[in-house]
C-alpha cells in the first residue's frame, strides 16, 4: 500500500470522521494544523510523514517522540519548498497591479541572482525540494490526461502569422482532448497555451484574443504591459481544468511565463524541467521555429526516441517545411536518423496547422 497524501485539512477531517486511529502512511504535506493539534495529540502519529506544516514546537515534539518523520518549513526563502500543488498564473503575478518587478514569480528571480555562486547548501536544498513538490503536484495533474509537447521560440511576437498560426494549433489539439504542455514561456510557447486555454470556445475567440493581446506584442520592453494585455485578452473565466500547461523555470527567468497555462509547473533547475516536457508528451511533441534552445529539444527528443523500444517512441512533428529543411535544417538529419530506426515512422515534416494532429494521431 503507497503513502496517503494528506494535502487539504478537509482531507484529514474526513479520515478522522471515518474513525483512523493511526497516520501509519500518512503524508501531511504544507498544512496549517495549528487548529488540528487537538485531533493530532489523540492520534498514533508511528509511520506518519509531516512535510512543511505548521504547527506548535509542543505538538511537533509528540509527533516526533511517538514515531513521526518532521521536515519543518524552511526559513528565509522567497518560497514554499512544500507546496502540494501547481502555481496558477494569478499566483505567479499577484500584485501586477504595482509592476511585474513586485510580483512572487520577479521576487524569486531576483533572489536567484542574488545568491551568488557556488549557492550554499541552504539554497539548493530548499529548491530541489521545491522542484521535487512540484514534480509530485504534477504527477498528480497529469493523472489520466494525454499529453502533447509543442515547443518553439521565446522571441515569436504576439502580431506575427506564426503566433495565430501555434494559437490555433494549440486550439485543435485540446479540442482533441489533448493536454497541451509547452515550457510556459513567451513566444510560440504563449500562442499555443493561449489556444488551448480557449478549447471550448470557437476559434473566434482565440483570434479575438490574439487581437487584444497583440496590443503588446512583446515582453520587452515592459513585462508589466505585457502581463497586462494577456490577462485583458483571457476575457471571461477559464475552467481550472482546461488543457493548457506551462513548464518554465527560474534558470531562465529572464523570459516571464505566460498567463494562458491553467496551471504552471515551474521549477529552478532547468535540466530538470526539459526531461519532465519530453517524459511527460508521450502523445507526441510539435516543433515550431526556434533557436537554439528549440534545437536542443529537437534532437534530446530525437536521441530518446532514437533509443527507445518501437511501442515506446513518440510522434515528432516540424512545423516548417522551409524553416527546418532550408534555414535551421535540423530535418535532413533527423530523417537519416530515423531512416536507420523505427524513429522514421514517427518523424514528420508540415507545413499548416491542420497537418498536425493527423501526424501525431498517425499509427506508425
Amino acid at each position: 500500500m503507497g503513502p496517503i497524501e494528506i494535502q487539504t485539512l478537509a482531507e484529514l477531517d474526513e479520515r478522522v470522521a471515518a474513525g483512523a486511529t493511526s497516520m501509519d502512511g500518512w503524508q501531511l504535506q504544507d498544512l496549517d494544523l495549528t487548529d488540528r493539534e487537538d485531533v493530532l495529540r489523540r492520534l498514533d502519529p508511528r509511520g506518519a510523514l509531516v512535510l512543511g506544516c505548521r504547527l506548535s514546537d509542543a505538538t511537533a515534539d509528540v509527533l516526533r517522540s511517538g514515531g513521526a518523520l518532521l521536515f519543518p518549513a524552511v526559513p528565509d526563502v522567497p518560497f514554499d519548498p512544500w507546496r502540494a500543488t501547481l502555481y496558477t498564473p494569478a499566483e505567479l503575478y499577484d500584485g501586477l497591479d504595482r509592476g511585474y518587478e513586485g510580483t512572487p514569480d520577479a521576487q524569486i528571480y531576483a533572489w536567484t541572482r542574488s545568491r551568488g555562486r557556488p549557492a550554499s547548501v541552504h539554497d539548493t536544498l530548499a529548491q530541489a525540494v521545491h522542484d521535487n513538490s512540484v514534480d509530485d503536484a504534477l504527477e498528480e495533474y497529469l493523472t489520466g490526461r494525454r499529453v502533447v509537447g509543442v515547443m518553439g521560440g521565446h522571441a515569436l511576437r504576439r502580431d506575427d502569422p506564426l503566433y495565430a498560426d501555434a494559437a490555433r494549433l494549440g486550439h485543435a489539439l485540446a479540442g482533441a482532448g489533448l493536454t497541451v504542455a509547452t515550457g510556459g514561456g513567451p513566444g510560440a510557447m504563449e500562442a499555443a497555451n493561449l489556444g488551448a486555454l480557449l478549447h471550448d470556445r470557437p476559434r473566434s475567440a482565440v483570434d479575438e484574443a490574439i487581437r487584444v493581446a497583440a496590443a503588446v506584442p512583446a515582453f520587452r520592453p515592459s513585462v508589466t504591459d505585457w502581463a497586462r494585455a494577456a490577462f485583458a485578452a483571457e476575457n471571461g473565466p477559464i475552467s481550472d481544468g482546461a488543457p493548457s500547461l506551462g513548464v518554465p523555470t527560474w534558470f531562465y527567468g529572464h523570459e516571464p511565463p505566460n498567463v494562458f497555462c491553467a496551471r504552471v509547473a515551474k521549477y529552478f533547475r532547468n535540466a530538470i524541467r526539459e526531461d519532465v516536457l519530453l517524459h511527460l508528451a508521450r502523445a507526441g511533441t510539435v516543433f515550431l521555429p526556434g533557436a537554439a534552445g528549440t534545437v536542443q529539444e529537437v534532437f534530446q527528443a530525437a536521441c530518446e526516441n532514437y533509443y527507445a523500444a518501437p511501442a515506446q517512441v513518440a510522434p515528432m512533428v516540424l512545423f516548417g517545411k522551409d524553416y527546418w529543411g532550408s534555414q535551421l535544417p535540423a530535418w535532413p538529419l533527423l530523417d537519416v536518423l530515423g531512416a536507420e530506426r523505427g524513429l522514421g515512422a514517427k518523424l514528420h515534416l508540415v507545413d499548416r496547422p491542420e497537418e498536425v494532429l493527423p501526424a501525431l494521431l498517425q499509427e506508425g
